[in-house]
């Protein structure tokens, strides 16, 4: 019985006895308006750099290795800690990981998959049942999520694997559509003095622009460190060349 045929019986049928089926699939719908309602109405959820780390691997995980999802905690971990396609690069253990495995849990962004011929519990992410985005969205917030604020080029190079951008065009597109959302994923940041091209960041926590600030902040003063800590060590080596060269004419003049 389709809901409008409840819902009309309901209103202009008062003798109308309810039938256990009826009241179940009302009480479905009930659920599901409020839970898309809720899901529209209230802000992001504001995560930690962990749980954005094992977020963003599970989405990565699923497009690039389908074979190997979900996920199990060791692959998750080994994930989380790859040296490459990471900014930053992190040294995560299990237990972190399973910490931000089971908040991510209680927000309704992961959950358990269960299935048979496996004994290890693996991992899956629940973002498209929460926010229903195109893939070329899901490629872009993982990418940001992974990588942190990045410019449209350097996404459209770096989302190979996740989705294939026509052009640089569409990669703005796609932007543009998650900055223009309620509420929206995405944001332009300032551009610094003498960057050509405006860099995006996610809005599900801060991002690492801050840090990346404060090493470009810092770079300029611990530059003349490093240089006057190499050209003591080329000074000392040429010393002791040297006085190699001297000890050895010395001995061939006898």
């Amino acid at each position: 019985m389709c809901m409008g045929v409840v819902l009309s019986s309901l209103k202009y049928n008062s003798p109308l006895i309810i039938t256990k089926y009826q009241r179940i699939v009302f009480a479905l719908y009930l659920i599901t308006f409020n839970t898309v309602r809720h899901i529209m109405e209230k802000e992001l959820p504001q995560l930690s750099p962990e749980e954005l780390r094992v977020l963003g691997v599970l989405m990565e995980k699923h497009k690039t290795t389908p074979d190997y999802y979900p996920m199990t905690l060791n692959a998750l971990a080994a994930g989380c800690n790859q040296k490459t396609s990471r900014r930053p690069v992190v040294d995560y253990d299990e237990p972190t990981v399973m910490a931000a495995v089971n908040s991510l849990k209680g927000q309704s962004l992961v959950s358990t998959a269960v299935g048979a011929g496996s004994r290890a519990v693996k991992y899956k992410h629940n973002f498209l049942t929460l926010y229903p985005l195109t893939d070329a969205e899901l490629a872009v917030l993982c990418l940001l999520f992974l990588r942190g604020p990045q410019t449209g080029g350097e996404l459209n190079t770096n989302s190979g694997r996740l989705h294939e951008f026509v052009s640089l065009e569409s990669v703005q597109e796609t932007l543009l559509k998650l900055s223009e959302a309620q509420p929206p994923f995405v944001k332009e940041l300032t551009r610094r003095p003498g960057q050509k091209e405006t860099r995006y960041a996610h809005l599900f926590g801060e991002s690492n622009e801050m840090e990346e600030e404060q090493l470009i902040v810092e770079s300029p003063n611990r530059a003349p460190h490093v240089l006057e800590e190499r050209l003591s060590a080329v000074e000392k080596e040429l010393a002791e060349v040297k006085e190699t060269l001297a000890r050895l004419l010395k001995e061939w003049m006898g």
